[in-house]
């Protein structure tokens, strides 16, 4: 009698597949490298064939692990589905929920909302994890988060969506730039200038670059930053100038900092929003999820 493999050796070998390198593959999955490996050898035991080529230096996947590694995808997700349909069957917005969200939104709206879901929602478990917004669409669509906040525009497939709100712009520079007494800036003010922005990955450096239209603004290449934090601790010693989101404005990012805060009406708003699978049983518990981050959001002034 065949067995077949278990959820959690395909799991590996997916992760495998997309990182080609035990060590990633097993952090992603939260085991230890040992564990994974002996995972992907019982895995090609159980199959009767051969998964993965391993040197010293890469891992190559053999045209049948390929195919197996796609195969695995779609189990998960139909096994993700299960998980989602019985707890859909449930309590409203109970059980576990794994949501992402990236960084320049979490910590501005999250705390604002959480209060409320403990209270309206005692039967919700919810696991964060704050990421950029292409890798939290690949886990999401993977199986390995369940819902994200994401910010558009981007391409985000086929997922559904729920709108949250808009977020406008805030210029931040220091107290001594030309800049800093004006009422307001708008295209003519920013046109030619270079800015302080956000490294190469996060949605909200092409949002920013493209919040004034067709105005020439430049990136300043010299600066890189990982977070918004750093962005204003560099425009307050005086190194640049940067566009804040407003969310992260009204919860206080620019407090204790010797900063301008210059409105910025006329900047294109970035759209938050909320998205998961279509396949997945639980939308009516993401609607209510959406409609408390709204509530959270239309609170945050």
């Amino acid at each position: 009698m065949r067995h077949p493999p278990n959820l959690r050796h395909l799991r590996y070998l997916v992760a495998l597949a997309d990182e080609l390198h035990f060590g990633r593959a097993a952090e992603r999955c939260h085991v230890t490298q040992s564990t994974l490996s002996k995972g992907m050898q019982e895995l090609e035991a159980t199959l009767g064939t051969t998964l993965a080529e391993r040197t010293r230096r890469q891992v190559i996947l053999t045209a049948i692990g390929r195919e197996i590694a796609e195969r695995a995808r779609r189990i998960l997700r139909e096994a993700e589905a299960l998980v989602d349909l019985v707890q859909a069957s449930g309590a409203a917005l109970s059980g576990e929920l794994r949501l992402g969200v990236i960084p320049t939104v979490g910590p501005y709206l999250l705390p604002r909302v959480m209060p409320h879901l403990r209270r309206e929602f005692p039967g919700l478990r919810l696991y964060l994890r704050e990421d950029r917004t292409e890798p939290l669409i690949d886990a999401l669509s993977d199986g390995r988060l369940d819902a994200a906040i994401v910010a558009l525009p981007f391409d985000i497939g086929e997922l559904s969506r729920e709108d949250l709100f808009e977020d406008g712009y805030v210029l931040a520079c220091a107290r001594v730039h030309p800049l800093a007494n004006l009422p307001r800036v708008g295209r003519a003010d920013l046109s030619g200038r270079s800015m302080m922005l956000l490294e190469r990955g996060h949605c909200l450096q092409r949002h920013a670059l493209s919040a004034f239209g067709e105005a020439e603004i430049h990136e300043d290449r010299s600066f890189a930053a990982t977070s918004l934090p750093t962005l204003v601790a560099m425009v307050e010693e005086g190194l640049g100038v940067t566009l804040l989101p407003q969310l992260a404005v009204e919860a206080g990012i620019a407090e204790g900092h010797e900063i301008a805060l210059v409105p910025a009406p006329d900047a294109a708003p970035r759209r938050v929003v909320l998205v998961w699978r279509r396949s997945s049983a639980r939308a009516d518990d993401f609607r209510l999820l959406a409609k408390a981050l709204r509530g959270a959001a239309g609170r945050r002034a």
